[in-house]
């Protein structure tokens, strides 16, 4: 299996060459904040409502000063606005309180952060610290059961298994390329298999 891994891999790189994460963001707080707003809404409908947030409201001191509604205001085209706007007005407070105004690194005190589970502290960690963890959203859930490196059926276990098989010093490079294999390529409805390079290692999973 590793060296299918290998082989996906090095496919991935000559297709993707330049891979990073698609949300815009100056700070770790920034880069906080757009992954929960990123839960169940794209990367650009993130991008269209931060952009004037982080222009107006750059820093922890001047989002503090902002009320829930106000924070509802500023999100109210992302989906779930309402939840997501009570989150960051909590979780604001509690790194300023808690974690004097930084963002924890660790991720046991990433999800301790209202609207923060596995995924998002995962993100945070491995973009914002360079911290070595595979973060699973629904694309690369959705590749690394296709491809056929894991049964499981919940992304933290995908998460789990897929640390066994990927070196730790390509975790957060494959998490990349996979999400950029599902936007351009391995798309959940109809799979462009015939242009993707890496077809012949892929087991076609509910293909």
């Amino acid at each position: 299996m590793k060296k299918k891994v290998g082989k996906v891999i090095s496919g991935l790189r000559e297709h993707y060459p330049v891979v990073k994460t698609g949300l815009d963001f100056n700070t770790k707080l920034q880069l906080l904040i757009s992954t929960v707003l990123s839960a169940q809404s794209t990367d650009k409908s993130v991008n269209k409502v931060t952009e004037s947030l982080y222009k107006k409201y750059p820093d922890l001191e001047s989002l503090l000063k902002l009320t829930r509604k106000e924070i509802e205001d500023n999100i109210r085209e992302i989906g779930i606005y309402k939840n997501k706007s009570k989150n960051i007005y909590k979780l604001l407070r509690i790194i300023d309180d808690e974690y004097n105004g930084e963002v924890p690194d660790k991720m046991k005190d990433l999800m301790k952060l209202p609207g923060v589970g596995r995924k998002t502290a995962s993100v945070v960690l491995a973009v914002g610290f360079g911290e070595p963890t595979f973060p699973v959203d629904t694309h690369v859930y959705r590749i690394c059961r296709r491809i056929g490196f894991t049964k499981s059926s919940t992304a933290d276990k995908v998460s789990d298994d897929m640390m066994k098989i990927i070196p730790k010093e390509n975790w957060i490079e494959m998490h990349h390329l996979l999400i950029s294999h599902g936007r351009n390529i391995c798309k959940a409805r109809n799979p462009e298999c015939s242009n993707c390079n890496i077809e012949k290692y892929c087991d076609k999973v509910g293909v």
